[in-house]
């Protein structure tokens, strides 16, 4: 039944499309497109994905002009401003954020300034209703802190600080033809973390929640938690609706690595789940974190999401879920 899987899977994204370049071999790690080259893929409907920018970025796109999620880092703005031609000319009008971190803000500024705000229901090309700059969004806490409200230090360039805030748990726009939910996620990566669903498209961007090249990183400084990972994946599968026999319905685009459908996004919360309820079980027995992670509460994975070096290792995230765990009890 897997093989049937997987060939489906291969079969629908040529059918369909996709890059065979965002497959993996069974239990291979999911390849991350930061590498300096800017990747475009076309994903379905409206919305594009350009891998290799720093974060993954979304385009959508149409009449009335771009928008994106995320902007890269600041190291690749003009590289990624030039993919963004390739796939339209038409003007940036919102860049969404999805969270806090450098290599998903810090193009802000520059992709902001390479666009425009426009006032009122259409865009019109003599421009008289517009002013420069495209306009920023984002959770209120993610302006807190990238604007140094909290923590005491703006973390961007003042273009770069998302001047469109929500303070809720919603936002919703409607543009080229499709409403947008920008949908806030409670203490997750971190506590600044929002996804975006193009409902027509049926793409989601879940930014840092979720990380199919490893492990889920947890910012426990700036407001993380497993059991907000968790959360947020659920909410993932809320929305998301897999196509019948095979690959297809929502797609889901990760902060980094490959695109997942509903399956995928099920099998990866059900992991992050059985490692936390593993962890959870060797606290209640009074075990020090040294020996909780003596017991390799991750082995089954490791071979799939695992990292001995890097930024996010994974003796690293099974010291953030027992924190985070040990905090909320």
């Amino acid at each position: 039944m897997n093989m049937i899987r997987r060939t489906v899977r291969v079969l629908a994204a040529l059918a369909g499309g996709l890059s065979v370049c965002c497959q993996i071999a069974p239990g291979q790690p999911a390849r991350d497109f930061d590498d300096g080259e800017i990747h475009v893929l076309h994903v379905q409907g409206n919305v594009y994905l350009l891998a290799g920018a720093g974060g993954n970025v979304i385009i959508q796109v149409g009449e009335q002009g771009i928008v994106l999620v995320d902007a890269g880092s600041a190291q690749l703005a003009d590289q990624t401003l030039a993919a963004v031609r390739k796939v339209s000319t038409r003007p940036i009008r919102y860049i969404i954020d999805t969270g806090i971190d450098a290599d998903h803000v810090g193009g802000n500024e520059k992709l902001s300034s390479a666009g425009i705000t426009v006032f009122g229901a259409l865009f019109q090309s003599n421009n008289l209703d517009a002013l420069p700059n495209a306009q920023l969004v984002a959770h209120e806490n993610a302006y807190n802190r990238l604007s140094g409200l909290v923590g005491g230090k703006r973390t961007v360039a003042a273009g770069g600080v998302p001047m469109d805030v929500y303070p809720g748990d919603l936002k919703k726009l409607f543009f080229n033809d499709e409403g947008i939910e920008i949908i806030h996620i409670p203490a997750a990566h971190t506590d600044s973390d929002s996804m975006v669903y193009f409902r027509r498209s049926d793409v989601l961007s879940a930014g840092d929640i979720l990380t199919t090249t490893g492990y889920p990183v947890i910012d426990l400084d700036k407001g993380g938690s497993i059991q907000g990972i968790i959360n947020g994946l659920n909410r993932i599968l809320d929305i998301a609706i897999a196509k019948q026999e095979g690959e297809g319905g929502t797609y889901v685009i990760p902060g980094h690595g490959r695109i997942f459908d509903q399956f995928e996004v099920l099998e990866y919360r059900d992991m992050v789940t059985i490692v936390r309820d593993r962890i959870q079980a060797s606290i209640k027995k009074g075990l020090s974190f040294e020996q909780i992670k003596a017991t390799r509460p991750t082995e089954d994975y490791d071979a799939r999401y695992g990292a001995d070096s890097g930024t996010w290792t994974t003796d690293m995230f099974v010291e953030a879920v027992y924190k985070s765990l040990v905090v909320q009890k």
